[in-house]
């Protein structure tokens, strides 16, 4: 039997430079050369946040972030920026996380769209990453093709090929 799995990680030391450069960047910007504050990775809760006076700086550097991940070649969507702006004495502050893996949300979609495409695969979910096998690899590159079509949301990976 061949099998793959399809998981979703981001490069802990990737994402550092992109963080490192975006606050290279916020340094140098003329429109926010006061602003208290900045952008702070925590590599253990695995979130990156902002912080500034207002709701318009936090916008500003969202864009660079985003801007620095997209330069150093991981996919924007693996930065979930859904949280809302809370307010922490006169800053405000905004925790983006960095998704890591493929929860049960994600794998149910991932297992929907092969299942959808009338593959012959079997999709299982395991842990944080999703299981697919076939007798032939020919259909699990199909059921690679597949996925890179749909949207899925995550940015997905398909890694231990084996047949």
């Amino acid at each position: 039997m061949a099998s793959f799995d399809i998981v979703s990680k981001v490069d802990p030391q990737t994402l550092e430079n992109a963080v490192n450069t975006a606050k290279k960047e916020l340094l140098t910007r003329y429109d926010l050369r006061d602003t208290k504050g900045g952008i702070e990775l925590n590599k253990k809760d695995n979130v990156v946040v902002l912080s500034a006076e207002n709701d318009m700086r936090i916008g500003a550097l969202e864009d660079i972030l985003l801007g620095r991940v997209v330069k150093q070649g991981i996919d924007g969507t693996s930065l979930d920026f859904t949280a809302d702006i809370a307010p922490a004495g006169n800053l405000v502050k905004k925790t983006i996380k960095v998704r890591a893996g493929v929860d049960k949300e994600f794998g149910r979609k991932i297992v929907k769209a092969i299942k959808d495409s009338k593959v012959k695969v079997e999709a299982q979910m395991q842990d944080d990453q999703v299981r697919v096998t076939a007798k032939k690899i020919d259909d699990l590159q199909a059921a690679i093709a597949v996925l890179r079509k749909a949207d899925i949301g995550l940015p997905l990976q398909f890694v231990n090929m084996k047949s």
